[in-house]
Order: C-alpha cells, then structure tokens, then sequence
C-alpha cells in the first residue's frame, strides 16, 4: 500500500464525537453500516452514543478519505431530576 494508508484505530467504546475527532486526525471517515441511508448526525442525535463495532477491524491499512462503517447504541440518559420542581422540598 501507498504511504497514503492509515492503520485503522480501534473506535469501539469511544463516543461518536470522539471517534469523529480520532477519524478527521487520520484523514478518514466514520458512517453507518449503510452508507446510503441517513446520515451519522442524523441517526445519533440527540442523545449520547457509543461505537459497539466496526469494518474494517482496528489495524486494518486502509487509503485516507476511506470509510470506516460503525454500529453503534445510545445510552441511557443519565438523569440528574430535571423534572424537580423549584420549591418542592420544604
């Protein structure tokens, strides 16, 4: 392969955000497994979401500008009583 590969980093466990920056850093791009359907911003929003597996797997050389597809789960909320009402306790 040319000196334009890039060994795929291992992106499982890492937030979609994150995953994004370690991607642009390489000079690849992360997407859904189905690349023609909506977009990641799309499907993981709102909410936090995490990468639970991925193709090509880590250390994989691919050419930069490639893809690499990911699937992914939301988390739960982690709640934090936003529906308190001010005045509630006495």
């Amino acid at each position: 392969m040319s000196s334009s590969g890039v060994r795929v980093p291992d992106l499982v466990g890492l937030s979609i955000p994150d995953a994004r920056m370690v991607a642009h850093q390489l000079g690849i791009v992360i997407a859904s497994k189905d690349l023609d359907g909506p977009s990641l911003g799309a499907l993981t929003w709102p909410g936090t979401w995490v990468i639970t597996g991925q193709e090509p797997t880590s250390g994989t050389v691919i050419a930069r500008g490639d893809y690499v597809r990911i699937e992914f789960r939301r988390l739960p909320d982690e709640g934090g009583g936003g529906d308190r009402k001010p005045g509630a306790c006495h």
